[in-house]
């Protein structure tokens, strides 16, 4: 994906344009007729109105007509819209900005970036709306269900310089979980195993094979059924700390997913995932000075 600054469409309302490739060939007789294909949820009326408004064009900035005839091998760009989304209530709280970084304590619930059913309610979109910064983007991620430290990248043109921090395992994350208690399971301890998608595509599994991924664990506090506990990942796979607890028998209070998925999955406003990104700290690649930041938000047993 192009970055933001060459894209042929604006950032409209803090949202990009989304982008989809176009197969060399098809049989599709007209571009119109390959979007009304693709996304077949899009009722034909709707992708007319787009394109009679410009808001479908090719990567050189070209209008898409609906008459227009189809052209493999190029990218269109085009707007996404969604019927009106639920507010999500609680804030996003910023930490840090400066010209390069933005940090964010993101509540549970908010997603990081757009996707399926949130485009209007996340925590990029409503950043930009917000500051005004058309080129911020996440530099890593939480799931939606996580609260905590996100990084952002305020400019493009130092972006790199911090997502290799992430991509070369420089940056020192940790996370508190609220988790069910398993008395006598012996910690301090480093777990690793090998993880993979799950035939469910919700999920994440632990396979035999090399260990791609490593958490070390640390008790904090025990309270009845519950405990406290510090986790600092090596990696960072997919639900890694989820699928880790889980298999240690320390499954995440209100974790819907791990161990047992546990439809319909419904937002609980009450009952958030108890796991929370508290601490991310750094060598600044810009300044070469050590970065340290702290989430402003806490876990307590005490409401477990």
């Amino acid at each position: 994906m192009p970055p933001p600054d060459s894209r042929p469409l604006p950032t409209r309302d803090g949202v990009g344009p989304s982008c989809v490739g176009l197969p060399p060939a098809g049989p599709w007789a007209s571009m119109a007729q390959f979007l009304q294909e693709r996304f077949a949820a899009i009722a034909p009326q709707e992708w007319a109105r787009r394109m009679a408004a410009g808001e479908v064009v090719d990567e050189h900035g070209v209008a898409v007509t609906a008459e227009r005839p189809y052209q493999g091998g190029m990218r269109l760009y085009y707007y996404r819209s969604l019927p009106a989304e639920p507010r999500i209530a609680a804030d996003e709280v910023v930490l840090h900005h400066d010209a390069h970084l933005l940090v964010v304590d993101k509540p549970h619930f908010l997603p990081v970036t757009p996707g399926g059913r949130w485009l209007q309610e996340t925590l990029l979109v409503r950043l930009r709306r917000r500051l005004g910064l058309d080129e911020l983007a996440p530099i890593h991620r939480l799931d939606r269900e996580t609260a905590g430290l996100v990084l952002f990248s305020v400019q493009a043109a130092t972006r790199g310089a911090y997502h290799a921090l992430f991509s070369q395992r420089e940056v020192l994350k940790q996370y508190d979980a609220v988790v069910h208690w398993r008395p006598g399971l012996p910690l301090p301890l480093t777990h690793c195993s090998r993880l993979e998608g799950d035939d469910n595509f919700m999920q994440m599994r632990e396979v035999p094979g090399e260990p791609n991924s490593q958490t070390q664990v640390h008790l904090k506090q025990v309270q009845g059924p519950h405990a406290l506990l510090g986790l600092t990942p090596h990696t960072g796979k997919r639900h890694q700390l989820r699928v880790h607890c889980a298999a240690l028998g320390l499954p995440i209070l209100h974790d819907l997913i791990y161990p047992v998925l546990q439809p319909p999955l419904s937002d609980d406003i009450t009952q958030p995932l108890q796991l929370l990104a508290r601490t991310l700290e750094f060598r600044d690649p810009l300044s070469g000075q050590m970065r340290r930041f702290d989430s402003g938000l806490r876990l307590s047993l005490q409401d477990s």
